[in-house]
């Protein structure tokens, strides 16, 4: 271990700064122990609470996400708000023991982890498209109907508000994020953002990988000096013998994730230009999307790891739109999501294998976060809460209500996750978001259309 005083004059604060002015902040290191203490009135400080939330657009594939639903009969488009009883019987409320179907089998390395959420439902507000209030509304503060003059019942998003309590000291209060590469705009701004300031005002989800990357560590000045770990170093190697033998591994590590996101960038790029190069039949702007989602969820990761934000919002794919995609390694051929929704039973296997995928992206982000340190022998996962979910309960019926959830993390202590937690019927979303603030330490009586927390998944 290293001496005091050789610690006392580091802070978790400085960033490494390199050529050019490019700067990476540091993770948690127990070498800044002391110095913390010290900033924090002789008193160790608590690792910040985290908000995250993953996004499924065009709703999910019941029979492979939900227990006891994989013999269902699939429907045929049956319009929005259809009600689907749950195994064709009433099931009780309560805990119940996780049951990892086919579509949430990659959660199960972090089980004790994650608790399946079911029995919550939404009110659709008729006046617009049912996609169109899917993402936009997910989060939302108010009640339906509560806004007059709006088609939307959209207010300041759960992420805004939660950032408003936990997200003042970070460069960035929220990090909003959309994996759409497609270029032309055939939707309107509420299909494609599920993050806004208040009513008519979005914070518009960022797409391009390279300027995220930029925004975070700070290179857009050094375009001739892209890779910041190299020109960061300088400063790291006088960094390094100050720091105990589990900090240097820790920062190896730290400096091998964003090097891995680098190489990932260089590999799209590569791809994309063979690609062009073959004059293969599909849309330019198209990004390999196994590589474009890991990395947008690498993104999120890093900037909650190192205190660029602590509230972040992930899109895996906009909501209806129809332009088909490229799955590389998943499907066969381009595909439009929404379009196999609406005819499900010329599309189940590949429906389902998207599923399973983007829950397999998610369980990544779970694993990686689970074996990123903090203090008081936490980790990052144990001080966030992580919510995976889509706005629609079922991408061919429409229909909101019993929505597919996921909430993972700790929430610093304030979650008891392991158990698949079943709501009564009619328990509005809210409560869900009402009982995040509250783990948050954000006090609120009520949230939107809430009526009360959900104490099952509370520690």
């Amino acid at each position: 271990m290293i001496q005091q005083d050789t610690v006392h004059s580091v802070s978790r604060r400085r960033f490494l700064t390199g050529a050019g002015g490019a700067a990476l902040s540091l993770p948690w290191l127990e070498s800044f122990t002391n110095q913390c203490r010290a900033e924090n009135g002789g008193k160790n400080p608590a690792p910040a609470k985290r908000l995250a939330f993953f996004y499924l657009p065009n709703g999910i594939t019941r029979r492979g996400f939900f227990p006891g639903e994989g013999d269902r009969a699939l429907p045929k488009f049956a319009g929005q708000n259809n009600v689907w009883r749950f195994e064709g019987k009433t099931v009780p409320v309560g805990n119940h023991p996780l049951t990892f179907t086919p579509t949430l089998a990659p959660l199960h390395t972090v089980r004790e982890k994650i608790s399946l959420v079911t029995g919550l439902d939404r009110i659709f507000q008729h006046g617009t498209d049912s996609h169109a209030q899917c993402a936009s509304c997910f989060l939302t503060s108010v009640a339906p109907f509560a806004v007059k003059n709006s088609a939307y019942p959209l207010s300041r998003t759960l992420d805004h508000i939660a950032a408003d309590g936990i997200g003042q000291a970070t460069p960035y209060s929220t990090l909003e994020l959309s994996c759409n590469d497609h270029k032309n705009n055939i939707e309107s701004i509420y299909f494609d953002n599920m993050s806004w300031y208040d009513t008519g005002h979005v914070a518009p989800s960022m797409r391009n990988p390279r300027k995220i990357y930029d925004r975070l560590f700070g290179t857009r000045a050094n375009t001739n000096f892209r890779n910041i770990t190299d020109l960061a170093l300088g400063n790291a190697r006088r960094l390094q013998p100050r720091l105990s033998a589990n900090d240097r591994h820790k920062f190896a590590e730290y400096f091998d994730a964003i090097r891995t996101i680098e190489k990932r960038m260089d590999r799209i790029d590569a791809m994309k230009s063979e690609l062009a190069a073959a004059s293969i039949k599909r849309p330019a702007e198209h990004l390999p999307r196994n590589e474009y989602i890991h990395l947008m969820g690498d993104l999120l990761v890093t900037a909650l790891q190192i205190g660029v934000t602590n509230v972040g919002t992930l899109m895996v794919g906009p909501e209806r739109w129809t332009t088909p995609t490229n799955w590389e390694g998943i499907l066969d051929k381009p595909h439009s999501h929404h379009g196999m929704t609406h005819a499900p039973q010329n599309h189940l296997e590949d429906l389902l294998k998207l599923d399973r995928f983007h829950v397999s992206a998610y369980a990544r982000l779970l694993e990686r976060m689970d074996g990123i340190e903090e203090a008081g022998g936490t980790t990052l996962l144990d001080n966030t809460i992580f919510t995976l979910g889509a706005g629609m309960g079922d991408g061919t019926t429409h229909q909101y209500n019993d929505l597919p959830l996921v909430v993972a993390g700790g929430g610093g202590g304030t979650l008891k996750l392991g158990k698949h937690v079943h709501c009564k019927t009619g328990t509005p979303l809210a409560n869900l978001w009402l009982t995040q603030l509250q783990c948050l330490g954000i006090q609120r009586e009520s949230y939107a259309d809430s009526t009360g927390a959900i104490t099952g998944i509370l520690a």
